[in-house]
């Protein structure tokens, strides 16, 4: 009796060491899966998942997963095709629209200084707006097509942050002058230097300061201090800390989405972030304070 008993409990035991054994050897195996699966959804890898156990359960888990990440391999290579093609689509509309509105500003221009009656005159000015309109849209694409662009390689350089603010704002001069804005600039004397994508910060710049002719109400301030932080600030009635939130928000807009398309603040931040600043926006006492640091 004895000798039964112990020959069942060295079988029990025995049994215990083999299903210890199983389920180490299993959670090993789900570990090597989960490391394996991990690796190559963070990596651009055709690599497949293996398992070292023999259990076939695990086996067929490993060949379901390898088949699903063979689909979205697929699908992903479709998607980032899909996503160049689109980019360049747009780019190429953009492109195609600036050339001929570069040539009727000019004539519209040359028209101004013609000896036109009143009348003549309306019409240039009607012709003139929508000019406008349609040259916001051109801008418009060309946020839209570097929203798209979210690989887009980022070409840095060592660049006088006060050379591209003073440039940009210069830029803007007939813009603020036809909307009776009289910027308050204040660019510190000291050089601030930052490792930066030129093009991006001057389109951020760009995004901004057509935002504020967009939007104020009044007069605004574009500063850049000496400790590097960079100001945009205006004032604006349409505008609440709740509207703020969202302000970056892409497609978010506080006008008819007719009208504007809400892209140019969120690509602002893309572009800073990209480029490994930060910007932040408040609304205090009816005016919008947007900062920038790289």
């Amino acid at each position: 009796m004895n000798i039964s008993l112990l020959i069942i409990v060295i079988a029990l035991l025995c049994i215990c060491i083999l299903l210890i054994l199983k389920i180490y050897f299993l959670r090993k195996t789900i570990k090597e899966i989960d490391r394996s699966f991990d690796y190559i959804l963070k990596s651009n890898t055709n690599n497949i998942i293996s398992v070292t156990s023999e259990d076939k359960y695990l086996k067929q888990l490993a060949t379901i997963l390898n088949q699903k990440l063979k689909d979205l391999r697929i699908k992903q290579i479709q998607y980032e095709n899909g996503n160049q093609e689109l980019k360049h689509f747009i780019t190429d509309i953009s492109h195609d629209l600036r050339t001929p509105l570069t040539a009727i500003n000019g004539y519209i221009e040359l028209l101004r200084e013609e000896p036109l009656n009143e009348k003549q005159k309306e019409y240039v000015k009607i012709i003139n707006n929508k000019t406008n309109e349609l040259t916001a849209l051109t801008e418009q694409l060309r946020d839209l097509s570097i929203g798209i662009d979210s690989d887009r390689r980022i070409k840095k350089e060592l660049c006088s942050i006060n050379d591209i603010l003073e440039e940009t704002i210069a830029s803007y001069y007939n813009l603020f002058k036809e909307k009776n804005i009289i910027p308050n600039i204040n660019i510190c004397e000291k050089k601030i230097y930052k490792n930066v994508d030129k093009n991006m910060i001057i389109r951020v710049f760009e995004n901004l300061i057509s935002n504020i002719i967009k939007y104020s109400d009044s007069n605004c301030n574009i500063s850049l201090q000496e400790d590097g932080k960079i100001y945009f600030i205006n004032k604006s009635n349409k505008l609440d800390i709740t509207t703020v939130r969202k302000i970056f928000d892409r497609y978010y807009t506080v006008e008819d989405m007719k009208k504007y398309s809400g892209l140019g603040l969120s690509i602002a931040k893309q572009l800073v972030e990209m480029n490994g600043g930060i910007i932040n926006a408040q609304y205090i006492k009816g005016k919008l304070y947007i900062e920038i640091l790289f």
